[in-house]
């Protein structure tokens, strides 16, 4: 199959069990996928989750939700200009550059939104309870479906999220394979019996009732089987979006540690300007006195130093991205990967580990914990033959229908109803979480 082809099978706008897309001119179908995915309540819950400074009292600092906005725009722009250079070389018909970037911005604004409360150490926490409660010993896993709690992952959550739990009656949003793959930065479940190298296997991205979903849209899309009907190699547009998040997230996150005091802003000035290069020019930063306006001046100029170096490095591997021989982070094979090391280095030593972040992200594994600990033994009562006690039958009254199995009961099958437990605690805020943890311990009563 030629490139051309293999393109225009990328940007497949079907809709796994909806069909071909009907957009229009002015509203296409990957501007729709946009669209669909701002107006979800999982989107808008992502004020309330944490970037790097949970539960901040700062208005200035960043949530998950503004963190995907910002990243979407940077998507957007990467996307286009590689599509434009794509269009050219291929001579693709009835798609224009706009279609790229549209593609690449609707997957990044929904890229965290499997993200559970706390950040990362939410992901640690959820894993660590499933590891170390013993309620997997209870039940017959699949060594499979086992490693879906014990590697429980934000990513996979986030595309049960988009395929199935929002508008559960459709099921899901709906999207077009082509954001829908363009979304999966590790298209591979969490066990195989063969040890995945690259970027792309060192995390999963679907959980095992999701499979089938995956294959859907690794049919429609035309991806690359590593392993066949099981993993598989990047939608190529992938990789601009892991672009778009790594540049918001190290680059913002260096300007909200500075306006926070866990930085000095000379610092952050001198690694931001190293990074920006010779884009830096005309003088202008000379004429900036206030230091959150120099900050802001070179962080924009270090992001368009970061878009243009990830644009070149994915147009010159364009065919081994195609073949599936290409799995490194673009921005690493490019002249950016050192002055963004030494960004990353600061972050590592100092903003991820700074105290407040810290301690509330600590606290969070009592909160996610306590919180799986109810339920999920609840809805193992629930499941069983034995007489439910009163707080168990309270606790179960408490989890909205979504999240049980036909009749208002528990499913009957063990994984689902652990899974819809996770689904559960997952989607919850930093905030709501910790509301319900404190009323459901009796720390506070409900008003």
């Amino acid at each position: 199959m030629g490139q051309r082809k293999i393109w225009e099978k990328l940007l497949s706008a079907e809709r796994p069990g909806a069909g071909k897309a009907p957009g229009t001119p002015e509203r296409t179908a990957f501007q729709q996928d946009y669209d669909r995915i701002v107006f979800t309540s999982a989107f808008r819950r992502m004020k309330d989750k944490t970037q790097v400074f949970p539960l901040s009292k700062s208005d200035y600092v960043r949530t998950r939700l503004t963190h995907s906005l910002e990243a979407s725009c940077v998507g957007r722009s990467l996307g286009a200009v590689v599509g434009r250079e794509i269009i050219a070389r291929h001579g693709l018909r009835d798609v224009e550059s706009g279609d790229f970037g549209a593609i690449v911005a609707a997957a990044c604004l929904a890229h965290d939104i499997g993200n559970p409360p706390f950040g990362h150490a939410g992901e640690d926490a959820i894993r660590e309870w499933f590891r170390t409660s013993g309620l997997l010993d209870r039940h017959p896993f699949t060594p499979a479906q086992r490693a879906d709690f014990e590697r429980y992952e934000g990513n996979a959550q986030g595309f049960r999220i988009v395929t199935r739990l929002q508008s559960p009656a459709n099921p899901g949003l709906q999207l077009t394979s082509a954001v829908l793959a363009t979304f999966t930065k590790y298209p591979r479940p969490s066990h195989l019996d063969t040890p995945l190298d690259g970027k792309s296997g060192r995390k999963f991205g679907f959980f095992q009732q999701d499979a089938e979903a995956f294959r859907e849209v690794a049919r429609s899309t035309g991806l690359v089987e590593r392993i066949p009907g099981a993993a598989w190699r990047r939608h190529p547009l992938a990789f601009l979006v892991e672009v778009a998040d790594d540049t918001c997230y190290l680059i913002v996150d260096l300007e909200d540690a500075a306006r926070l005091g866990f930085v000095p802003y000379r610092d952050a000035e001198c690694l931001l300007a190293d990074l920006a290069g010779n884009a830096v020019s005309g003088g202008r930063l000379e004429r900036l006195h206030d230091p959150k306006e120099r900050l802001e001046y070179l962080r924009a100029k270090a992001i368009g130093r970061l878009l243009e170096s990830a644009a070149a490095v994915f147009l010159a591997n364009e065919a081994a991205i195609l073949a599936g021989e290409f799995d490194d982070e673009l921005l690493d094979c490019s002249p950016v990967a050192v002055p963004l090391q030494a960004i990353l280095k600061l972050a590592k030593e100092t903003i991820y580990t700074a105290r407040p972040a810290l301690e509330i992200e600590t606290a969070g594994f009592e909160v996610l914990g306590g919180l799986l600990a109810l339920f999920a033994n609840a809805v193992e009562a629930g499941a069983g033959q034995a007489r439910l006690t009163t707080r168990e039958s309270m606790l179960l009254k408490l989890l909205p229908a979504q999240f049980l199995g036909h009749g208002g009961r528990p499913d009957a099958d063990p994984y689902v109803r652990l899974l819809q437990v996770a689904d559960f605690v997952a989607g919850m805020t930093d905030s709501y979480a910790v509301d319900m943890y404190r009323k459901l311990k009796g720390i506070d009563m409900p008003r």
